[in-house]
């Protein structure tokens, strides 16, 4: 496998007026970028000899589910992902995460079987999203880059940005970094908005975790209710923005509900510095993108 590119650089980009540092973390690796390459760096990097097949359960377009089929065809491990739906037009134009997925050889259930099943000690279970405890072991080394460029550019209040699912990757950052800064003059915050549901879920995906409030991040919402994976014109007008300014692609699906909630609850006119973690999923924009197109169909000719 090609290797991790880790630490991931840190660049400036200027967006709306403000400059912001950005953790590229979507260029750690082709299959594993972001905070799958955090989530999932303990099972990349351990030795797991009794274990034959992954199973996991979630979104049928989920980036998480794509770095695991990756993961499984590299160990030579079976994966089984458990699924509520898969729609007919998915099944007959395979696309995106989805389409991935199945040339790696993923088996594809119904969610309704994942219970009946027998399942024994050789099986590997990821939870959704990859929400368990081995998750913090290669979260804590992004603690750990964060923590050393902070020291190395001489800044003494950040805030750390990024939108959450499951917000395993905010809960441990969080945790990481109050370990890191408590003998230091560094102050080092982590702030995430939730993409899935609202904050009183995000906090009871924190609590699964973690029964510490004070090891938590703090969760900022959005006044208007995003409903996950709907397509929503500002969402799209404000990723073209950020392409057309910054030069980056971001994700569709967390990425515009991230900025929109930086502005929104005022975050960037903090006098502290921001750095934003770009936490790849960029494949999924081959499923997203087309359905954003034909939803609002010339948009992009605006910028």
């Amino acid at each position: 496998m090609q290797k991790l590119a880790i630490p991931s650089p840190v660049k400036r980009i200027r967006f709306e007026g403000r400059e912001y540092f950005l953790k590229r973390d979507d260029l750690i690796h082709p299959d594993f970028s972001g905070n799958k390459a955090r989530k999932f760096y303990h099972w990349l990097e351990g030795e797991f000899p009794d274990i034959r097949k992954v199973v996991s359960w979630g979104s049928v377009q989920s980036n998480a589910m794509y770095s695991l089929s990756v993961l499984a065809k590299m160990r030579e491990w079976e994966f089984e992902y458990f699924v509520d739906h898969i729609p007919s037009r998915l099944r007959k134009n395979p696309i995106g995460n989805y389409r991935a997925a199945l040339e790696n050889g993923t088996v594809f259930r119904k969610k309704t079987e994942l219970k009946k099943k027998e399942w024994g000690e050789e099986v590997l279970f990821v939870e959704e999203g990859g929400r368990q405890p081995e998750a913090e072991e290669g979260i804590w080394l992004l603690a750990q880059e964060i923590f050393d460029w902070q020291k190395e550019v001489g800044i003494g209040n950040l805030t750390v940005f990024f939108p959450s699912g499951t917000g395993t990757t905010a809960l441990y950052l969080q945790k990481s970094l109050h370990f890191l800064t408590r003998h230091s003059s560094l102050t080092t915050k982590v702030v995430t908005t939730p993409c899935v549901g609202d904050a009183r879920y995000l906090c009871r995906q924190f609590a699964m975790l973690e029964s510490d409030e004070k090891l938590w991040p703090t969760v900022l919402d959005t006044r208007k209710k995003y409903h996950f994976g709907k397509l929503y014109r500002e969402f799209y007008r404000l990723w073209l923005e950020l392409y057309r300014q910054t030069g980056v692609e971001f994700d569709l699906l967390y990425d515009p509900k991230g900025w929109l909630t930086l502005f929104e609850t005022k975050v960037h006119e903090s006098e502290e510095e921001i750095l934003y973690l770009h936490q790849g999923g960029l494949k999924g924009n081959e499923s997203m993108l087309p359905r954003y197109q034909r939803k609002y169909p010339g948009m992009d000719n605006e910028f």
